[in-house]
């Protein structure tokens, strides 16, 4: 028998993740909505694929309790496998309608291919996708856009923030928070990082067990709290800085808040912030 202290600590991370393969695939009860007016301000999600308005979802949750702010996901793509799109869509208004994000369309089977070679082997279809996505811009004049970073690993998700840059050019007058998110890929430079509770992190996982294709495959809602604690670790130095004590948050979403301003990103503040639970998630915003 092993005399290590810590072989019961690992075996009990097993253990939870082996009764987490049991648990349901979405059809349990939702949270209570909060019913958010039509007329609240508006932050968009532009996700490269269904699932991932979950994954990075820490802070537009935050803003939709704590700010009244109306989130609403844009499903750039349905995902690649064209047998599958219709079940990725029903599967992504299930999460969506559970943890309360809007969703908009942006087309009968998305807006797929969105890559980053996507300008110069196909620029016809590459205009078409910038008219679509500025014209949701200019619908809904969000205060805020979520966007995948500039090295987010995955081609789409490289494809999508270059997709909103061309969008936003197309924009007048148009000065939104661009909220830059990471899950293939980690930001080099993460500024914000967004404490979550337990209870809101069961919230991300109820939402994202409702893309029960993906996660048969591979499980990775049950991996996000595993995610969102080694985001606490790397980001109370990498925004904290360097040397700096630990946080103590549990869970924490990392992200680069951006303003865009004369057809640029700009820094929206120098170094780092920190938004813990005890502070509302709007004022990181103001």
């Amino acid at each position: 028998m092993s005399t290590n202290p810590y072989l019961d600590y690992v075996n009990s991370v097993q253990q939870l993740f082996a009764e987490g393969r049991t648990l349901p695939y979405g059809n349990f009860a939702k949270p209570t909505p909060l019913n958010i007016p039509k007329d609240a301000p508006v932050a968009l999600i532009l996700s490269p694929h269904p699932d991932d308005e979950c994954i990075i979802g820490g802070l537009p949750l935050r803003l939709i309790k704590e700010g009244g702010i109306r989130i609403i996901n844009v499903a750039i793509t349905l995902g690649s496998n064209p047998q599958r799109k219709q079940e990725r869509l029903t599967e992504l208004s299930k999460a969506c309608e559970w943890i309360g994000f809007d969703l908009e369309l942006t087309g009968e089977n998305g807006l797929d291919p969105i890559r980053p070679e996507t300008p110069e082997k196909d620029p016809v279809h590459w205009n078409k996708c910038v008219d679509v996505l500025s014209g949701i811009f200019s619908k809904y004049n969000p205060m805020a856009i979520f966007v995948p970073h500039t090295k987010d690993w995955n081609q789409t998700h490289l494809g999508v923030h270059l997709l909103a840059i061309s969008a936003l050019k197309q924009s007048i007058e148009f000065s939104p928070w661009i909220i830059e998110t990471e899950y293939w890929g980690q930001m080099p430079e993460p500024n914000l990082m967004v404490e979550n509770t337990a209870d809101e992190v069961a919230e991300l996982i109820g939402a994202l067990s409702h893309h029960r294709g993906e996660l048969e495959r591979n499980p990775f809602h049950l991996r996000l709290p595993a995610w969102m604690q080694d985001n606490v670790r790397r980001g109370s130095e990498v925004v904290g800085g360097q040397g700096g004590q630990a946080c103590a948050f549990d869970f924490a979403t990392l992200y680069r808040v951006n303003r865009w301003q004369n057809n640029q990103l700009i820094p929206a503040w120098d170094g780092g912030k920190m938004l813990p639970s005890t502070l509302s998630a709007s004022d990181c915003l103001e």
